[in-house]
């Protein structure tokens, strides 16, 4: 057993380590609707969202998406279901389910309980950590970063200026002083601050200066908006490997200040829209 793991009862042990199965309508998430998050119970990775959260009144939580990379799906041994298990530890979660139709998704996860600890929206930032990046059009930015493995939520907004409370009208008309940026949220047990600012700087021309692509004006500047040190100093070396490949990086490492989201038409654009960017794309820049 890692020694990094938490301990399990029985109860617990007989259900994620030994596949069990907690009898129906008595976990104590089924019927939660509190926002937050819910991770596994062995390894404390970030597993759903609550927003993924649907009432499928089967006798278990269910979800019809799960984090990035954070779920395997793997034959259960006679072949007749398909088990989900945590992507870090491999602890037993329950099994999912397609052609239902109870979402547009039209997949259940069906998630015992006693697998799962919740973690509420009050104390996402005691558990996990964020990260604001901006490099053009927010929409695509938001795409690339929304899907890699461990990022629990992407949202679109705006920072680095002085108006509160900015509209996207406000921002484009370059009086606010504030760009169009994203805030990503994610789960250190299973990414780095690295690996996202690599993706970062893979998704999009870090050597344009107040543009990428076809949009043009400040608001579309390449900015790392560091918390602290620690993504200061991931930021800089990153941007010196970028240099010495010969790369005249226009990326800008600021202070991260108050984010504010944008508007909700601004939220999750290409997905909503089912198109891909056209002002990104993604290019490897790194061995």
């Amino acid at each position: 057993m890692n020694p990094h793991w938490n301990r399990l009862t029985d109860e617990e042990a007989r259900v994620i380590v030994h596949k069990g199965t907690e009898a129906p309508f008595s976990g104590q998430y089924e019927n939660q609707t509190t926002a937050g998050v819910y991770t596994c119970r062995r390894c404390d990775a970030a597993l759903y969202r609550s927003t993924d959260k649907f009432d499928a009144r089967c006798g278990w939580p269910a979800f019809d998406d799960a984090v990035p990379g954070a779920v395997l799906q793997r034959p259960d041994a006679d072949g007749r279901r398909t088990e989900i298990v945590c992507a870090s530890c491999e602890g037993h979660l329950g099994h999912v389910f397609t052609g239902e139709g109870f979402t547009p998704r039209d997949v259940r996860h069906c998630v015992n309980s006693i697998s799962m600890r919740f973690v509420s929206a009050d104390e996402l930032d005691t558990r996990f950590e964020r990260a604001v990046f901006a490099g053009g059009c927010f929409w695509g930015v938001e795409y690339y970063l929304q899907t890699a493995r461990g990022v629990i939520q992407a949202v679109s907004g705006f920072t680095g200026g002085h108006v509160e409370h900015p509209t996207y009208r406000q921002v484009c008309s370059g009086t606010s002083g504030h760009i169009e940026a994203v805030e990503i949220l994610f789960d250190p047990h299973q990414t780095s601050y690295e690996a996202l600012a690599r993706l970062f700087f893979e998704i999009h021309d870090p050597t344009q200066v107040d543009r990428q692509g076809p949009d043009v004006g400040e608001q579309y500047r390449s900015v790392v908006f560091a918390r602290g040190g620690a993504q200061i100093r991931v930021a800089e070396a990153l941007i010196a490997r970028l240099k010495r490949k010969g790369l005249a990086v226009a990326t800008r490492i600021e202070p991260a200040g108050r984010f504010w989201p944008a508007e909700p038409e601004h939220q999750d654009y290409y997905f909503v829209h089912r198109k891909t960017p056209y002002c990104h794309r993604p290019v490897k820049r790194f061995d």
